[in-house]
């Protein structure tokens, strides 16, 4: 189906929405002409056919004269796996494996094992067959690693032929006479271009040229050692945000009285100020499109506050958030123990999840409950590569029971608002910004408390105690490091890690070299630098994440030099930069409202699945065919001028009493791309520039060829119009809509 830019705007908008919905999560593998990727494993097969070779696991050894298999789940599998570079240690739990069958359905199927062969460089790879599976004849087979996927080969299950016809650039992979030598990969860096790309999408808010040059200049771990840095202000005083985080303070509860003293001049712009998250959503979207030498611990920060949720819905207030953000801002790169006990303190914390209304008389379980849920260790006991540790039934073994909650509900009583004789206290304010205190002993339950692991903490202890070693008890049950990890990597790198990629994550969490636990900087660098999170293309159609909303649009913006759209204001100072009011005026958010979520389970449950799969996919729980339409919109307005005007982007508004303004609005700039629409008449070059730009070259050659149609029924004397059809029809595609 070729795409027509003169069609009616709402039909091409609802065309790629679909096209988003149904497609995205098989936006697959790449095809490339010459075969796999140099770094993709090699299922091997029969010497003259595409026929995998195959064996079948016995008390004796393997069984290699079988070509058929039976169905069912106890039916044992081995394939033989070339072209692997493993890391030590490195085994089974890297692997992924799926059959599909001529009715294209894909079964997944357990790793079982791997081992060694007789032939150096060749390794048996047994998996267990899906119980769906029935006598469907040949299947393709796959085996995935490191977010790369195989050959694919045919299996016989049931009988041989009736399957599906192979791919189209298949051919034999036979076994080599003597050995084989794997490519030679830096496994744990490839800073090509396409990497780079990637890794700007994972470690920021997208690229940019200023981030691109710099990581030409000092590579990926220099560069993330750099962001790391602590920095300071020209008073030396610590400072973890580009931009000045909003002059904002608690008020009175009550608008009417917080916005009524003499200073206030202008009553609605109080209350959008500091009885919304207004200010902090301007704020954390400049820092997002332009804070430089912060992009990464903003890129944590973010990825943290939908692990440890409060939502300005019942906060209300800017000031009362703020204190909440510096937390999350001070140990994006620090000690996971201190982010737990500054967080338990947080006053906003403590309003959001009751604890500051917990006592001894009247406990409170919420903040009990949900530190161990989302916050620390998940409902399950997990392994050390996230799987869940299993009964000799089969069944998940919960990681705590109600008991231990009745129990930690207990050590949090007694913490409440420090509301007079601390540093920020104020008569007739309720104080956000000093940590919660301990006022009246009596109202902390010094009974006995039974915790995690048989932790007993003995009668008697006062709070501060009785909290110190909890958060301990917490903090150092193995589920955290697997469970935190894991949570990390969905957020900044794919959604489906490898268990193997998982388990070298939380190891990083467990020590970081030196004998230290939870230290945020081997975290982060052990996900961002591990071997399944880099590389130019990922081919595994199980590997990426969906694009949220924030990353969506952020990704965009900074990748076409966001500016501001008013050329001058009166009284507004816009320095060429977007005012970061970007949150309400795009409805692209409108799902992801930031610091805003609906509930303590975030925007998403962050354990959520891709509907009608077994892959996770959290952000999918707020895409739709709604949704996606929004998302083309906002790429409508920012790419496409609106009516009879040459104006793209979100427009500058100032002076009028509207809840939300925007003094200078976002637009972006496009004209650098003019001369590969202009030198090149086919738009081939045009498309190929934002195929390496925005899919860091994985663009599949069915979507670049739609665009190419689209491009190329545009007059080329309008060159304009041409890169605004080749941007939008990039930006809407699936394979911008999944980060890969």
């Amino acid at each position: 189906m070729s795409l027509n830019p003169n069609a009616g705007r709402y039909w091409r908008k609802l065309l790629f929405a679909l096209n988003a919905l149904f497609l995205l999560v098989l936006s697959g593998a790449v095809s490339h002409a010459n075969g796999l990727p140099p770094d993709a494993p090699i299922l091997i097969s029969e010497k003259d056919s595409t026929r995998a070779l195959t064996a079948r696991p016995t008390k004796k050894g393997l069984d290699t004269k079988i070509r058929v298999f039976k169905p069912g789940s106890n039916t044992l599998v081995t394939l033989f796996v070339a072209n692997l570079d493993l890391l030590p240690g490195e085994g089974a739990n890297a692997f992924r494996a799926d059959m599909e069958d001529v009715l294209n359905r894909r079964y997944p199927l357990t790793v079982v094992s791997l081992d060694k062969t007789e032939r150096e460089g060749i390794y048996a790879l047994t998996v267990r067959l899906h119980e769906a599976i029935g006598d469907v004849g040949d299947v393709l087979t796959r085996v995935a690693w490191r977010g790369m996927s195989s050959n694919r080969v045919r299996v016989a299950i049931g009988h041989a032929g009736d399957g599906l016809k192979d791919d189209a650039d298949a051919v034999p992979t036979p076994m080599p006479e003597k050995s084989f030598a794997p490519v030679t990969r830096n496994s744990r860096i490839a800073e090509t271009g396409g990497d780079r790309i990637r890794f700007m999408e994972q470690a920021a808010f997208g690229p940019n040229a200023a981030l691109d040059l710099r990581l030409r200049q000092l590579g990926f771990r220099r560069w993330i050692e750099e962001q790391m840095q602590d920095k300071a202000d020209a008073n030396s005083v610590q400072r973890f945000s580009t931009f000045p985080y909003p002059n904002v303070i608690p008020l009175q509860t009550d608008p009417e009285l917080g916005c009524a003293n003499p200073f206030v001049t202008n009553k609605w712009a109080c209350v959008r100020d500091f009885y919304s998250m207004y200010l902090l959503q301007n704020w954390f979207y400049r820092e997002a499109l332009y804070g430089e030498d912060r992009q990464l611990r903003r890129r944590v920060s973010w990825a943290l506050s939908q692990i440890w949720v409060v939502s300005g819905r019942d906060i209300i207030q800017s000031g009362r958030m703020l204190p909440y953000i510096k937390i999350l801002d001070k140990y994006a790169f620090g000690d996971y123990r201190k982010l737990m006990e500054d967080m338990t303190l947080n006053p906003a914390m403590g309003q959001y999840l009751d604890m500051a209304i917990s006592t001894r008389q009247s406990p409170n379980e919420n903040y009990a409950r949900e530190i161990l849920q989302l916050f620390t260790i998940g409902v399950d006991l997990l392994n050390q590569d996230g799987t869940p540790v299993l009964d000799q039934n089969g069944n998940r073994i919960p990681a705590y029971t109600q008991e231990n909650i009745n129990n930690f509900t207990k050590v949090f009583t007694g913490w409440e608002f420090c509301n007079t004789n601390c540093a920020n206290s104020q008569s007739g304010t309720p104080n956000y910004r000093d940590s919660m205190v301990v006022v009246n002993p009596t109202r902390h339950d010094t009974t006995q408390k039974m915790l995690l692991n048989g932790k007993v903490l003995p009668a008697g202890q006062d709070a501060e105690k009785d909290l110190r070693e909890a958060l301990d008890n917490i903090f150092y049950h193995p589920n955290v490091g697997p469970f935190v990890g894991k949570l990390l990597i969905q957020q900044l790198v794919t959604s489906n890690p490898s268990p193997a990629y998982v388990g070298r994550v939380a190891a990083a969490f467990n020590n970081n070299g030196v004998g230290i636990r939870g230290d945020m900087k081997a975290v982060i660098s052990a996900i961002l630098l591990d071997p399944e999170a880099r590389g130019s293309i990922k081919t595994d159609p199980d590997y990426g994440k969906l694009r949220e909303p924030v990353l969506f649009v952020s990704n965009f913006l900074r990748r076409f030099n966001p500016q501001s759209q008013a050329i001058s204001q009166p009284g507004v100072q816009c320095n060429g930069q977007s005012d970061g009011v970007i949150n309400d005026a795009s409805s692209a958010v409108f799902e992801q409202d930031v610091f805003n979520p609906p509930s303590v389970f975030n925007y998403y449950q962050l354990d959520g699945s891709v509907p009608n799969t077994n892959l996770a996919g959290a952000e999918f729980a707020i895409f739709s065919t709604g949704t996606a339409l929004k998302r083309a919109d906002f790429i409508d307005r920012m790419v496409v001028p609106q009516g009879n005007y040459e104006l793209t982007g979100i427009p500058s508004e100032s002076g009028h009493p509207h809840y939300f303004y925007a003094p200078c609005g976002t637009r972006i700039n496009l004209d650098r791309l003019l001369q590969f629409a202009q030198r090149d008449l086919t738009g081939g070059e045009l498309v190929e520039q934002l195929n390496r730009e925005m899919l860091h070259g994985s663009m599949s050659a069915n979507v670049r060829n739609h665009i190419l149609v689209a491009v190329q029924a545009v007059s080329p004397a309008n060159a304009m119009k041409r890169v605004r059809t080749a941007v939008y029809l990039v930006a809407t595609s699936s394979q911008f809509q999944v980060q890969r």
